[in-house]
């Protein structure tokens, strides 16, 4: 059975554009011009993901993406005009699994629905790789780190490090574990390079919150402390 798109977009234009690449690339479509229409059919239409404009009348994107998170973790892609980083941030605090801005290529819109859909796994789980913490989000969907809202630059391995640790808070690794898991058991290097990535993750994170911090335990490794 061909998966179905509902598209929450109030222009007309843009919607029915979406409709036409859509469904010549197998999907069915419905489309709600207004928030409130978007949530009706999201009840009856009963999409396996959303492309959901911001800027709505009646009830704006954040208003529906909430409402929909409260009972569904169906796929929601954000789609906005606006590039701030905050929207961004604000969608995926909200529940969103991706964000385009307008305007946009239509292939590279189709293949990020692709690829939030083959994160969405035949059980309904939707395997998001994302976490949130106190003016922190560190996502791996799209190897990004938020600081106070603001896209920080981080290489891969210090993202993957992070996540390790952010993944089980309060739990202490050592610098071999940590070695096994983020670099992989026929890694060749030290416990040195564990040390290196977690000074640079430590100046990047540094005064972040007083919810939570990158601490050492000493003669042992480190982990991702959470505060009382």
């Amino acid at each position: 059975m061909p998966k179905k798109v509902l598209i929450v977009e109030d222009d007309d234009n843009i919607a029915e554009l979406l409709r036409l690449y859509l469904e010549k690339d197998g999907f069915m479509v419905q489309i709600a011009e207004n928030g409130a229409v978007g949530i009706a059919e999201f009840e009856r239409f009963q999409p396996d993901l959303v492309l959901l404009d911001i800027m709505l009348p009646v009830l704006d994107g954040w208003a529906v993406c909430r409402e929909i998170r409260s009972t569904s973790n169906v796929p929601i892609i954000m789609l906005t005009a606006k590039g701030e980083t905050l929207d961004k941030v604000t969608g995926l605090e909200m529940g969103a699994d991706d964000y385009i801005v307008k305007p946009f290529e239509i292939g590279e819109l189709i293949a990020r629905i692709h690829a939030v859909m083959r994160r969405f796994d035949a059980s309904g789980v939707h395997e998001v790789k994302r976490l949130i913490y106190d003016n922190l989000i560190i996502d791996m969907d799209s190897f990004e780190l938020y600081i106070h809202g603001k896209r920080v630059d981080a290489p891969p391995k210090e993202m993957e490090l992070l996540y390790h640790l952010a993944s089980s808070p309060n739990r202490v690794f050592t610098r071999n574990q940590l070695l096994d898991d983020v670099w992989g058991f026929d890694y060749f290097g030290d416990s040195r390079t564990v040390d290196v990535h977690i000074k640079r993750l430590r100046e990047k994170l540094e005064n972040v919150s007083p919810k939570w911090t990158l601490k050492t335990v000493w003669g042992v490794g480190y982990k991702f402390e959470l505060m009382d």
